[in-house]
C-alpha cells in the first residue's frame, strides 16, 4: 500500500527551479530516504510534503487523498526538524504532551501517552527538565517524542542528527531505525549523508539539481549507480572517461567487446566507475584471470596510510587507479613497483553523463 505518492511535482522560487517534475512512491511502514548534497531539492520536497510549501505543478497524495490544498494542522503528520524547534519555556513532559493536548486527550491519556514515549525514546526521569538542560542528542529524542505523540501517518524529518558529534549521530541512527520498526510509521528522511542513508533507509532516492536520478535499495543505488553524478556523490574514487564504439568500449588502452558487458552502451561517449575495494593487488602476475576477469599492469606512485588499511595509487597507461589494500600487504610494496590489478568485468560500472 502507498502511504505517500508525489505525481509530477514541481516547485520554484522566482527563477530557481527546486523541484524539477518528481514523482515517487512511499510504501507503508517503509523507511525512505532523500538523498543528495545541498541545494539539490530534497528538503523542499519533504516541505510540500509537510504542507509548509505549495507545488507550483503536481499532486501529493497521502495515502489515498490528494492533500496539495490541506493544510499542515490537517495532513496527519509528524515533523522532525534539524534543529528540534522546542518550546524552551515548556518541560520534556509539557513539549512531548503538546500536540496530545491540541487533539483534546484526557489528563490520564497524556499521561500515560507521554510516558510510553518517554520510554521508546529513552529518557524516563527526564520529564521535569527543560531543552536548555538537556544535550543535543537528549533534544533531539524529545523532538522524536513529540512527533510520535500525534500518531502520525508519515514522519517527516529534516536531517535531524546533522547537528549532533560524529560519534553520537551513529549511535542515534540505530536508536532512531529501532523505533521506527517498533512504531511501524512510514519515515521520510531527509540528509546529505550517504552512511546515514545506507544504515537507515529501506530505499533511497538520490536527488540532484530537483531531479531524482535513482531509486532503489541501499544495495541497488549502491553497487549500481547508472549516473555519472549518482557515482560521484556515492564516492566512487575511479572514474574515467571510455571511448564506445557499435560493438566494442576502450579500456585503458584495450578493446572490448560490449558483449562481455551487461550494460546498454550509448556510442560515443560514457564513463566507468569502479570501486577501490574492487581491485584486486599483487606485486606477481596471476596464475588464473578467466573470461569473466581483466588483468592491468601498473605501476605504485603513492600510498596513503588508513590505519588497519592503506590506499595504493597505481598509474595504468597514464590512468591513475585507486585501491584499497591491507596496511600489511602495502608495507611490503614500495613506489616505483610493478603491480597487477584484477578486477571482475562485473564491477565495471557504466555510466551516462
Amino acid at each position: 500500500m502507498k502511504e505517500v505518492k508525489l505525481v509530477g511535482v514541481s516547485k520554484s522560487f522566482g527563477s530557481t527551479i527546486a523541484v524539477d517534475n518528481v514523482s515517487l512512491e512511499v510504501n507503508k511502514g517503509e523507511f525512505f530516504t532523500l538523498l543528495g548534497p545541498s541545494g539539490c531539492g530534497k528538503t523542499t520536497t519533504l516541505r510540500m510534503i509537510a504542507g509548509f510549501e505549495k507545488p507550483d505543478k503536481g499532486s501529493i497524495y497521502i495515502g489515498e487523498v490528494v492533500v496539495n490544498d490541506l493544510p499542515p494542522e490537517r495532513r496527519n503528520i509528524g515533523f522532525v526538524f534539524q534543529n528540534y524547534a522546542l518550546f524552551p519555556h515548556m518541560t520534556v513532559f509539557e513539549n512531548i504532551a503538546f500536540p496530545l493536548k491540541l487533539k483534546k486527550y484526557s489528563e490520564g491519556e497524556v499521561r500515560r501517552k507521554v510516558k510510553e514515549l518517554l520510554s521508546l525514546v529513552k529518557l524516563e526521569g527526564f520529564e521535569n527538565r527543560y531543552p536548555r538542560q538537556l544535550s543535543g542528542g537528549q533534544q533531539q529524542r524529545v523532538a522524536l517524542a513529540r512527533a510520535l505523540a500525534r500518531e502520525p501517518d508519515v514522519l517527516l524529518l529534516d536531517e535531524p542528527l546533522s547537528n549532533l558529534d560524529a560519534l553520537l549521530r551513529i549511535e542515534l541512527r540505530r536508536e532512531l531505525k529501532n523505533i521506527q520498526r517498533k512504531t511501524g510509521v512510514t519515515a521520510i528522511y531527509v540528509t546529505h549523508d550517504q552512511d546515514e542513508a545506507f544504515s537507515l533507509s529501506d530505499r533511497i532516492a538520490v536527488m540532484n539539481r530537483g531531479r531524482i536520478e535513482a531509486v532503489g535499495s541501499p544495495d541497488s543505488v549502491f553497487n549500481s549507480p547508472r549516473t555519472l553524478f549518482v557515482a560521484r556523490f556515492l564516492r566512487y574514487k575511479n572514474i574515467f572517461e571510455v571511448k564506445v564504439g557499435k560493438d566494442t568500449v576502450e579500456l585503458f588502452g584495450k578493446q572490448f567487446s560490449l558483449k562481455d558487458f551487461n550494460i546498454d552502451a550509448v556510442e560515443g561517449k560514457m564513463y566507468v566507475a569502479i570501486r577501490p575495494d574492487t581491485l584486486h593487488v599483487s606485486p606477481k602476475p596471476p596464475e588464473q584471470v578467466g573470461r569473466d576477469n581483466i588483468v592491468l599492469e601498473g605501476k605504485l606512485i603513492d600510498k596513503l596510510f588508513y590505519g588497519s588499511e592503506t590506499e595504493i595509487y597505481v598509474d595504468v597507461q597514464g590512468y591513475e587507479l585507486i585501491t584499497l589494500v591491507s596496511t600489511s600487504l602495502a608495507n611490503t610494496l614500495n613506489i616505483g613497483d610493478n603491480l597487477y590489478l584484477l578486477i571482475s568485468k562485473k564491477d565495471l560500472k557504466f555510466l551516462v553523463p
